[in-house]
């Protein structure tokens, strides 16, 4: 580590965090000696910190207040982590009928966000800074796991418009204290990727951030080209918010000449689990309770593949409990080499957003198509499926907010990213009905589970 990352690290950071109000310092202080608790002292933390999660919220929210009062249901009386399903599951559903009754009625500063992943219909809810310093500390634990820090240099290939929306003068001033690059992943043309390949050369960071169907692709497109990439000293290339497959991480550590670090989480869900370099995916217990489901809701034993539910225990101001996430996953009973005693979550199964093909050949992430409908009043939910780079469908689901220049808006939108001649054909339906996705076929299913 260098005297700039350690003085990042111990001094910019945390007075970065201070000014915004965030408690990230001290959150990760105490996550770092808790990581090492046997199973037993570790369950008994979480026991105590979901007691007191569950008794602010039947203080200050509404929607919990009245649900607590109508089941007889007394957070100070649970006697283990099991006692949580006693609460009914939580969906999209739910928190889009109940938004404003799911505030805590002593909130400050929430923020507000929305979905645009692959799984599950657009959904708003709201983030307090309590929140944001857990997910903050969680995702810097598990930075250190890898021997690098906050500070260090660090390429980030995203798309998400909370990121490249809004560079204003204090987050690029922020980014160059922190030795943050953002290259922007919706398009993967050859041209961009010449350039991306460029900057990471020239930047030679310690750590790269990204999905991992980009970082594929960038590393693809360096084999192609003869690019070296592995001779820059980059010590771990994190990736998250799709599936990792087997190919795209042998593709990534052959082209970087570094490990993948895998990591699961959501907007919504909040940072759930992190690999370490023992291979294990550790979950955020301190923060985050992990059920697997079956299609009836009842709660399966570990090692059984069912759907991901959530309870985050630092959304008191806005609450995530017993989420349904939409992904499945199978947790596991094993403890990890590495000596922590964090549980894990053996396998993941979900969540896999892959990339269009634009008539000329030019490779985009499918996110650049999934905002265009998600931000649209009215759009209840929708399926794009790309047949070939020249027909894509968009199917949606309308509601009375439903614009009459929406479709205009969606073919324009559409053909300035596919090509002009690409026919983009829209059908109204009262359901939309889930598929996987194909070769050339890319479909986004946004439907509640």
């Amino acid at each position: 580590m260098d005297f700039y990352t350690r003085l990042t690290a111990n001094v910019i950071f945390p007075l970065h965090e201070r000014l915004k109000r965030h408690t990230t310092v001290d959150v990760h202080r105490d996550m770092e000696r808790t990581q090492w608790l046997a199973p037993e002292p570790l369950r008994e933390l979480r026991l105590q910190n979901l007691k007191r999660f569950l008794s602010d919220v039947e203080r200050h929210v509404p929607y919990y207040r009245q649900l607590f009062r109508r089941l007889g249901f007394v957070p100070a009386e649970l006697d283990s982590l099991a006692d949580l399903r006693r609460l009914p599951l939580m969906g999209k559903p739910d928190i889009r009928a109940h938004t404003e009754a799911l505030k805590a009625d002593n909130a400050v500063g929430l923020s507000r966000f929305n979905t645009g992943g692959s799984s599950g219909e657009p959904l708003i809810f709201h983030i307090g800074k309590q929140r944001v310093s857990h997910d903050v500390a969680a995702k810097w634990r598990a930075t250190r796991w890898w021997g690098v820090d906050i500070g260090d240099p660090e390429m980030v290939i995203w798309g998400s418009p909370i990121e490249l929306g809004a560079q204003d003068r204090i987050k690029l001033i922020r980014d160059q204290l922190l030795r943050t690059r953002l290259l922007p992943a919706f398009e993967m043309s050859p041209a961009k990727l010449d350039g991306f390949i460029r900057d990471i050369r020239t930047r030679r960071p310690r750590m790269l951030f990204g999905y991992p169907s980009a970082l594929a692709h960038i590393a693809d497109h360096a084999g192609k080209t003869g690019e070296k990439l592995d001779d820059l000293g980059i010590k771990v290339a994190f990736v998250t918010s799709e599936r990792l497959y087997d190919h795209q991480r042998e593709k990534i550590e052959a082209a970087f000449g570094c490990p993948v670090a895998n990591g699961y989480g959501g907007r919504d869900a909040g940072f759930i689990a992190h690999q370490c370099p023992a291979g294990g995916m550790h979950i955020t217990a301190e923060d985050i309770i992990v059920e697997i489901i079956d299609r009836d809701g009842r709660v399966l034993p570990n090692g059984q593949a069912g759907e991901i539910v959530v309870t985050h225990l630092a959304t008191r101001d806005f609450p995530f409990i017993r989420y349904r996430t939409g992904d499945v996953g199978v947790l596991g009973d094993e403890l990890c080499p590495c000596g922590r005693g964090l549980p894990l979550l053996r396998e993941i199964q979900g969540r896999a957003t892959d990339f269009v093909i634009a008539q000329d050949g030019t490779v985009l992430h499918g996110l650049a198509l999934i905002y265009v409908l998600r931000d649209l009043p009215g759009v209840a939910s929708f399926k794009i499926i790309q047949n070939s780079p020249d027909s894509t469908t968009v199917q949606i689901v309308r509601n009375r907010d439903y614009r009459p220049d929406a479709e205009a808006i969606i073919v324009r939108e559409f053909k300035k990213r596919l090509g002009a001649g690409v026919s983009v054909g829209i059908e109204y339906l009262d359901e939309i009905a889930r598929e996987k996705s194909g070769k050339y076929r890319y479909v986004v299913s946004h439907v509640a589970p």
